[in-house]
């Protein structure tokens, strides 16, 4: 097992001046971080590889789409720049030295038509998400195909609807992740989800019910951690926490107020929090 933290809660995009905050989290015991890739400038992430190698920090990366580059528009135009942006975001990733894309790029956040998918759009959507799981493969970089709650989008909000989507994409570079924040909205049963998606799942959220310190609300984590354990996931386990430091993602993330000490106690507890639930396990 890997324990990680996504960088979101500090940057919406992670340049020198955060490495400071890298250096913490190598020194708190993580084994790797999450990069969040929404501007794709492959020289950038070039540099930040080389720093997090000379940390011994591994690393994933997450991005996602939006309206005018949506890959399950009625617009082929838009549809073909969802396609493409994406497709850069995986050159970002080889150059960070990432293995794993991870987050909602199947369709646009936020963005809402009233109803569920339709037949087109699942269609759309995995035509699209094959042609980059294709340059996924040449890019050494495993898809991370991420759902959603309802609240945040409606192509995919479940661990059953998104293991089909997967296997229509049928494309061993395209796998999928599972997020105890959204399946604490969206699951009947934690268990049934976990089992329902394990054949594809390599790469796991750890997000409390309100964003903030995992292990500190009502998200059911023994079902969560056994079922985990029961169904074999070795993956990475990434701390997914939200707070105020950047105010259009506190905006996007609809946090308000402050939950938590620090960032840093954050880390801290988190990652203590989810080595004391797996070694329970062990």
């Amino acid at each position: 097992m890997k324990f990680g933290m996504n960088l979101l809660l500090w940057s919406g995009g992670i340049e020198e001046e955060h490495y400071p905050v890298l250096d913490m989290l190598k020194e708190v015991g993580f084994d790797g971080v999450e990069i969040p890739l929404f501007a794709y400038d492959v020289g950038q992430c070039a540099a930040l590889g080389k720093k997090l190698d000379e940390l011994g920090l591994e690393r994933t990366a997450v991005t996602v789409r939006n309206e005018e580059d949506n890959p399950i528009s009625p617009d082929e135009t838009v549809r073909a720049a969802g396609v493409d942006l994406n497709k850069q975001a995986l050159d970002c990733c080889q150059a960070l030295g990432a293995d794993f894309l991870c987050g909602p790029f199947h369709s646009a956040l936020g963005i809402f038509s009233g109803a569920g998918p339709t037949d087109d759009e699942l269609a759309w959507g995995a035509d699209s998400m094959r042609a980059v799981a294709e340059h996924a493969a040449t890019c050494g970089v495993t898809l991370a195909v991420e759902y959603l709650n309802r609240f945040e989008c409606y192509f995919l909000n479940t661990a059953e609807n998104t293991a089909r989507f997967i296997e229509t994409v049928d494309h061993p570079n395209c796998k999928m992740m599972y997020d105890t924040f959204h399946a604490n909205i969206e699951e009947k049963e934690i268990a049934d989800a976990i089992r329902a998606c394990s054949e594809h799942t390599v790469h796991v959220h750890i997000s409390e019910n309100d964003r903030s310190t995992p292990g500190t609300g009502h998200v059911d984590w023994d079902t969560t951690f056994d079922t985990l354990k029961e169904t074999g996931y070795e993956g990475w386990m990434m701390v997914e926490a939200f707070g105020l430091a950047l105010p259009e993602l506190a905006a996007a993330t609809k946090i308000w107020r402050r939950m938590y000490e620090s960032e840093e106690q954050l880390a801290r507890d988190s990652l203590a929090f989810m080595k004391s639930e797996w070694a329970k396990r062990a």
